[in-house]
């Protein structure tokens, strides 16, 4: 088979496999929607280390092409969503509060991890029960993959700020993730929402899905900007785009008692700082935390509930479609390059 990934650092190209094998608990799954992600080109960059010859992609929906002779609820042919975080449940780790860890840091992203990801003719999904959902009746297969790591990071961002009725809630970083927590956040009740970007369409999406400020760094400091508009502080920060710089920023603006929730995948090679008083001399109560993408069925289940009765409009994040597996190559420029008119870009493979 052939697949689209990472060569070397630096290098991305198309990769000739064999096709993968199918456990006891397994599938195999061929993809009909892709979306290329971020973490993809953070990854071919050395993000993450040194990969050679690995297969890119973590974003599909897919049908099923073989199961294991002990998977329960999926057959041959049956359309499912894939999330972009397959634990192994058999581990003592996903027994705790956090699937994502099962075998250690993120050890449960197995695409671009342990094993090839989606960007093939052909992919690998372990424990095919407990980490495939059938596409349900009235979602589109775009809309759908559009759940899988955006909405479950940018939701996941949203559980960790410990959002309440009426919060003062900031997004730092409206791109698909930043736009997802803004959506999130309405949902959680939030009332003032703050979304810090630059991009016109963006901004345009932010204020759709309930973004009632928009901050731009162009404008000057935009902590400054924030404790303006807000009096004190926010009640809860999301970092979703950013650098190192992002997270100082998130904990300055955060009021005493308040939540600094990350799902920014910030560079090997950052280093996280702030001065002492941005934490209150560590006497503010500001409770930081960061969390990878949590996986699973259920996880992605609930999300495909929030589409399909219609809490929130994932198509709004997508703005290229292209058509052809050929064509997954273009769509992974187009989201390296980040062009201006960009927030997400699809590939329909069939």
């Amino acid at each position: 088979m052939k697949g689209f990934g990472m060569l070397s650092i630096n290098q991305a190209g198309w990769i000739e496999k064999e096709k993968p094998s199918c456990g006891a608990l397994d599938a195999i799954v061929h993809p009909i929607v892709l979306a290329p992600c971020s973490s993809d080109t953070h990854i071919l960059h050395g993000g993450s280390g040194e990969h050679t010859n690995l297969i890119l992609g973590h974003e599909s929906v897919g049908r099923i092409v073989e199961v294991g002779n002990l998977v329960k609820n999926f057959k041959a042919g049956d359309t499912v969503v894939v999330p972009c975080t397959t634990p192994d449940w058999l581990t003592e780790n996903v027994q705790g509060e956090y699937n994502a860890h099962d075998e250690g840091l993120m050890n449960s992203f197995k695409f671009l991890g342990s094993k090839d990801g989606t960007f093939a003719e052909y992919f690998h999904v372990n424990q095919a029960d407990a980490n495939l959902v059938l596409l349900p009746e009235g979602v589109s297969p775009e809309a759908a993959v559009m759940t899988v790591d955006m909405m479950s990071t940018g939701f996941h961002g949203v559980e960790n700020a410990n959002i309440k009725f009426g919060d003062k809630v900031v997004v730092i970083g409206i791109g698909p993730v930043g736009l997802m927590a803004v959506a999130g956040s309405k949902l959680h009740g939030a009332g003032q929402i703050i979304a810090i970007g630059t991009r016109p369409n963006c901004i345009e999406v932010a204020k759709e899905y309930g973004a009632t400020d928009i901050v731009s760094y162009k404008n000057g400091d935009i902590v400054s900007q924030i404790m303006e508009l807000t009096g004190d502080g926010a009640d809860s920060v999301i970092i979703a785009g950013g650098n190192a710089e992002s997270f100082r920023q998130a904990v300055e603006m955060t009021k005493p008692g308040g939540y600094i929730s990350n799902v920014n995948f910030f560079d090997i090679k950052e280093v996280l700082a702030m001065p002492a008083y941005s934490w209150g001399l560590g006497m503010a109560n500001k409770t930081i935390r960061g969390g990878f993408c949590p996986g699973g069925a259920l996880r992605i289940r609930k999300m495909l509930d929030m589409v399909k009765y219609n809490r929130v409009d994932t198509t709004k994040l997508i703005t290229h479609r292209f058509n052809g597996m050929e064509e997954i190559e273009d769509a992974f420029n187009l989201m390296d390059r980040k062009s201006s008119d960009l927030i997400k870009p699809v590939v329909f493979i069939d």
